[in-house]
């Protein structure tokens, strides 16, 4: 084999690898984030999202939902991303996920019957911190008893 092709080769191996680790880190935070909007378009929700909504206040509601998607937004940036992106990955995550917070809600004044707030805001920006430092904290809890063992 000629130099020249296994250049080539290693080339085909990286981008496979990378393609198939877009999908493996940033899958999920798209299939997420539609879940999002496609719940933010809905006019009028159904009566268990009602009944839910008359016992926890819907900023509950919008942190729980946005804990998800910065801690999903996180684990892409950290493991799925690499340079700047990745060595910063929780300002990434929270910034990202807040951001789609603002188009959330920015469609939200599209949808009828539905209105924009900037408490939700609030409280997606807020769930977003969460999402994102709780997964960085359960990853740095499983790494350190490897790192124990190893400087032992």
């Amino acid at each position: 084999m000629a130099p020249d092709q296994i250049v080539s080769a290693d080339m085909q191996m990286e981008s496979s690898r990378t393609a198939l680790s877009m999908v493996r880190y940033w899958g999920p935070v798209g299939l997420y984030a539609g879940i999002i909007f496609w719940g933010s378009s809905i006019s009028n929700p159904p009566e268990t999202i009602s009944s839910i909504l008359k016992e926890v206040s819907d900023k509950v509601l919008h942190m729980c939902e946005y804990s998800i998607l910065g801690a999903l937004s996180y684990r892409a940036c950290r493991h799925g991303a690499s340079g700047l992106v990745s060595r910063h990955a929780v300002l990434a995550a929270v910034i990202g996920s807040a951001l789609y917070g603002v188009s959330d809600e920015t469609h939200q004044l599209f949808v009828p019957f539905r209105e924009a707030d900037v408490l939700d805001l609030v409280a997606d920006a807020l769930g977003s911190t969460l999402g994102a430092w709780g997964w960085r904290l359960i990853e740095r809890h499983k790494e350190a008893p490897f790192l124990s063992q190893s400087g032992a």
